[in-house]
Formats: C-alpha cells, sequence, structure tokens
C-alpha cells in the first residue's frame, strides 16, 4: 500500500535532512528516503561557511555544530595568498573546519525532532507525476516494492543523482579533475594550523583533522592518472603531499582510501513540474572553496519555506523562483570554485609567479580582499532585487539587534518577521519586533533574505506577506509588482 505524504525527500544527505526540517518544522508531512542502510561516513566537506552558520543560528543549530570543530579565520589558498574572513560582519568571521558527518548528525537529528520521517534502505526506482501529485517507486533492501505518494518531491541524492535521471534532466559539463586521492591517515607530526593546503607544479595536497586522532588527506599528482576505482598506494600519497607541502607531517598508516574525480556540470532547470533538484544532484564543481554542501544547505532552506507556503495556499508560482534564485547561485560557485582550481594547477613557472604575487597582492588589499571574503563565505551573495525596489531588497538580513533580542534567534519561529522602526507602534498579523537603531522597516522572509524595506505604517509589507498566505487570488494578481523573490544575484 502507499502512503501520502505532502513532500517526499529522496536523499538523507545534509541537503535532504535540511530540506526536510524546514517542511517538516512548518507543520507539514515529509518523508525522507534513502538507499543507504545508515549515515554515511564518508566526509568530504570539511568546512562549514559563514552564512550557513548564520542560517543555522536562524534554526538554533548553530553554537551545537561550532562547538564540534575549530573556527579559522582565514585560509591559505596557497604560498603567499591568504583569505582573511576575520573581517566579516558576522557572528561567525571565520570558517568552520570540521568533518561533514557532524553536520550530517546534526541535521539529521533536527529533521527528526521536526516531524520528518527517515527512512533508509529504499532505492528510488521510479519518479512519476501527474496533475494531483508525484508517485515514488522504491525498492527495500529484501526486494520489496514499496510507493509514496506526495503533493512534491525533491531529489538531494547527490552527483549520481537517480531522481535526476528518472525526471529526464539533462546534467551538462565537463570533468575538471580526475584520479584524487582521499584517505584517512596517521600523521606522527601534524601540522600546527587546523588546515594545511598548498598546490605547487604538479599537483596539491590538503589535510585537515578528521576524528579519533585522524586526518582526512585530498592530494592530487598530475603524473598518475588513473580510475576511480584505482587502489592508492600510500607511497604515492606520501610522496604527493611531500612535494605539495614540503613535508610529509610523519605520515604513517593509511586507514582507508579510495579515488574521485571532480566535474564542473549543473542541470538546466532545479524544477520540472512538481519534482525539484537540490545540492549535488543540481550541480557539482571543484572542491576548491569548500562549497559544495555549503550551497545544498541554502539551496534547502531557499526551497523548503516556499515548499511550505505553497501547501499552506501560498501562490505555487512562488515555486518558480527557487530556479530563479538558486541557479544563478550555483553557476556562480561552478565559476569561481573552477577558477580557484585552475589557478592552483596551473603548470607553467612563470603563470605560477605571477599567481602567487598577483593573487596575495589583491587579497591584502581590503576592498578586494574583504569583497572575496563575503562571496567566499556566502554572506555577500544576494538574489538582487526587481526595478524601484529599495537597494536591501534581495539581500541578507544582518543579525539585528531588536527589542526581542538577536533577529537570528527571533527567526527561530520560521516564519516571516517584521522588523519595524525603533519605538514603532505594535503591529497585528505577524512576527514584529522593533529594531534598537535608526534603519528602516524590513520584511524579512523565513531564509533570512530581506523581502520589503519601507515604512512599517504603510501597506506595503503587507501586499508582499499576503503572496504567502492562502490569499492566492490576491497573490496571482500582485505577484507581478510585489513578490517576495527577485531574480538575479550579485555578489
Amino acid at each position: 500500500m502507499g502512503r501520502h505524504v505532502d513532500v517526499v525527500v529522496i536523499g538523507a544527505g545534509p541537503t535532504g535532512t535540511m530540506l526536510a526540517s524546514e517542511v517538516a518544522s512548518a507543520g507539514r508531512s515529509v518523508t525522507v528516503l534513502d538507499k543507504r542502510p545508515g549515515p554515511s561516513q564518508l566526509s568530504r566537506a570539511f568546512g562549514v561557511h559563514a552564512r550557513t552558520l548564520e542560517t543555522l543560528d536562524t534554526r538554533g543549530l548553530a553554537d551545537q555544530l561550532v562547538a564540534t570543530g575549530a573556527p579559522l579565520p582565514g585560509l591559505k589558498l596557497w604560498r603567499g595568498a591568504t583569505l582573511n574572513l576575520g573581517r566579516l560582519a558576522s557572528r561567525f568571521p571565520f570558517v568552520l573546519v570540521t568533518p561533514q558527518e557532524n553536520v550530517d548528525r546534526l541535521l539529521e537529528e533536527h529533521a527528526r525532532k521536526c516531524g520528518a520521517d527517515i527512512i533508509r534502505g529504499i532505492t528510488v526506482i521510479s519518479v512519476e507525476q501527474d496533475e494531483d501529485g508525484v508517485h515514488v517507486r522504491g525498492l527495500d533492501t529484501t526486494g520489496q516494492e514499496h510507493t509514496f505518494h506526495a503533493t512534491y518531491a525533491v531529489g538531494t541524492d547527490g552527483a549520481h543523482s537517480s531522481v535526476r535521471a528518472l525526471i529526464g534532466q539533462p546534467f551538462p559539463g565537463k570533468a575538471v579533475l580526475r584520479s584524487i586521492m582521499l584517505a584517512d591517515v596517521e600523521l606522527a607530526n601534524p601540522p600546527e594550523s587546523v588546515l594545511a593546503v598548498n598546490a605547487v607544479r604538479d599537483g596539491f595536497a590538503f589535510l585537515a583533522p578528521y576524528r579519533d586522532g585522524l586526518f582526512r588527506a585530498i592530494a592530487w599528482n598530475r603524473n598518475h592518472q588513473v580510475d576511480d576505482s584505482a587502489l592508492v598506494d600510500p607511497e604515492e600519497l606520501r610522496s604527493t603531499i611531500r612535494n605539495a607541502m614540503g613535508t610529509d607531517y610523519g605520515l604513517g598508516r593509511v586507514r582507508w582510501s579510495s579515488r574521485f574525480h571532480s566535474d564542473e556540470r549543473q542541470v538546466l532547470q532545479y524544477r520540472t513540474g512538481r519534482v525539484f533538484l537540490a545540492g549535488d544532484a543540481a550541480h557539482v564543481h571543484s572542491p576548491a572553496g569548500a562549497q559544495g554542501m555549503n550551497t545544498g544547505i541554502q539551496d534547502a532552506v531557499n526551497l523548503g519555506w516556499k515548499l511550505a507556503a505553497v501547501l499552506d495556499g501560498a501562490d505555487e508560482s512562488l515555486l518558480d523562483s527557487y530556479h530563479a534564485e538558486r541557479h544563478p547561485i550555483g553557476k556562480l560557485v561552478l565559476r569561481t570554485s573552477g577558477a580557484t582550481i585552475r589557478m592552483m594547477t596551473v603548470r607553467p613557472w612563470i603563470l605560477r609567479q605571477l599567481r602567487n604575487i598577483a593573487v596575495a597582492a589583491v587579497l591584502r588589499f581590503p576592498p578586494t580582499g574583504d569583497a572575496i571574503a563575503r562571496r567566499f563565505s556566502g554572506i555577500g551573495l544576494d538574489y538582487g532585487r526587481r526595478r524601484g525596489e529599495h537597494a536591501l531588497v534581495g539581500r541578507r538580513a544582518p543579525d539585528l539587534r531588536t527589542n526581542g533580542g538577536r533577529l537570528y534567534e527571533v527567526m527561530r519561529s520560521d516564519r516571516p518577521v517584521l522588523v519595524t522602526e525603533q519605538d514603532a507602534a505594535p503591529i497585528d498579523g505577524v512576527r514584529a519586533v522593533s529594531r534598537t537603531d535608526d534603519g528602516p522597516a524590513l520584511l524579512v522572509r523565513p531564509d533570512g533574505y530581506i523581502a520589503w524595506v519601507g515604512d512599517s505604517a504603510s501597506d506595503g509589507w503587507r501586499d508582499v506577506l499576503r503572496l504567502w498566505t492562502a490569499d492566492a487570488d490576491r497573490a496571482g494578481s500582485e505577484s507581478a509588482h510585489h513578490g517576495p523573490v527577485t531574480r538575479g544575484t550579485r555578489g
């Protein structure tokens, strides 16, 4: 027998569980399906950026995650080039170095607490949709078939997404690097810094603390390109690290190793009818900059509140804004991470010297260095605005001080928040707080972006808010003029 839920999510990684918690916390039913029998033990991601931490802060999760890792106020891209994150205008002016399994565990626990049902050991074999919903069929570990009926479905099942293939979405792009070595290793003389990374003529290496005294190593040897199935020779790993770093840090036992390749790919459409793609199912790119997991989590938060709003009666056109806002972000991440990996792997000596001098100078100059840090961390990315709208519309809302506490604490209600002017009169019908400085009133979306700016005594914010309510007729007539989401991306 099939079961009906509001949303079926296929893939229980950080993107899927974040999305599930967003929908479930709004009181909607969510089932998450995953083909693995248990949580993944593979942590490829190690960096959680400031914007992701801010998003988790609005859900009361950031401090718990920060306690599991090490804040890094800067990042050395290669010798002489250091990105300073310490000047970010954020409660989290750093990148948090913590294994992805800590993020996975935190978000899965949160999703379950919010009411999401997570079912493991289900391999999805069919995704079909009609006017009434989506029908997902899957096989459990015994071969028994299960059917799930939902109003919407979201594929968050990674780079090799079965959902993407089943709905016929192409995944155009190309391979960037092949035969990247991944390993858990013991180091007798670990690096002094939390994270060590460097690139030379014929390769690069990355080392970060993992768990139980082990380090996660990522290394690439230009001169030995083999299939992903080829075993990693510990001596090759050691020599590649030594070549890139100048030392192998006393590399001892290799506990586990594998190879993978890095592609740059992005689907053409994040939405196909009632089915959506998010995270690596929608976009993959080089590991440079540690953007993958962060981009996926932010995809999930953008889509989650919109699904919940439409299920509660908002105009369905709101769901089109997911692609309009997140596809340009994914494209930008592909472009910037691709440029970074190409600079890391440039081969001619003269070009590497020019790279070292030019990039180091750019990053040391505060106006450009800070702008790059804002984009790298995610806090400088926004969704743009329509002509005639205030310049702040579409941008990330800062963590303002209000008469109800920090704005990000107020946002833990998972609902839109109206931030009125200082000492403004109370307003009914919306979660409202007053800012303690002299700025204008703001209507803040559940994902932390500004939807409207103006005078709270006017009806402008109400026109925007109506698009998130059951008044679909009013929403449809006004959406061309007052949409709470906007198109375009700026860094």
